[in-house]
């Protein structure tokens, strides 16, 4: 383990949307399955419900189309997300948190909406921005040696 901060980008560029300041893209050392998996065994460990995994590869695959490795695991808590949508019932358009794991060139990458990003889109207090500002620390424990 390093003293390093996962490597992670927010500037914007026409030919990566993923370098969107509304995005938050890190690189994982893990393959993607091996990256889905941890990111679903920290959820849970931190009492989250994990409530999909959406192979959109896999998908494509069985559609007999090409698509690099690329999934979506959705998860969540009632008690951080419900004040949330309370206050903001447009956000269950955003709720429960995704983040997307897909494989660029090699390299696994793991993207999600910031939470800056969502509490600004809602108008969220910083009470409940914060409840959304969890998946920074989760996500780096993600991609962590």
């Amino acid at each position: 383990m390093t003293d390093q901060p996962p490597q992670s980008t927010s500037t914007a560029s026409a030919a990566h949307p993923e370098g969107s300041p509304e995005l938050t893209t890190k690189i994982s050392p893990r393959s993607v399955a091996d990256t889905v998996a941890r990111l679903e065994s920290l959820a849970q460990a931190k009492g989250m419900r994990v409530f999909a995994v959406i192979d959109h590869s896999g998908a494509a695959r069985e559609a007999g189309l090409e698509l690099r490795e690329t999934k979506v695991v959705i998860f969540g808590s009632p008690q951080a997300g419900t004040p949330v949508m309370v206050a903001a019932p447009l956000a269950a358009l955003d709720m429960p948190l995704k983040v997307l794991i897909w494989s660029d060139d090699g390299q696994t990458k793991v993207t999600y909406t910031a939470p800056s990003a969502l509490a600004a889109r809602y108008g969220l207090s910083e009470e409940l921005s914060g409840r959304l500002a969890g998946i920074d620390a989760l996500t780096d424990g993600l991609v962590g040696e």
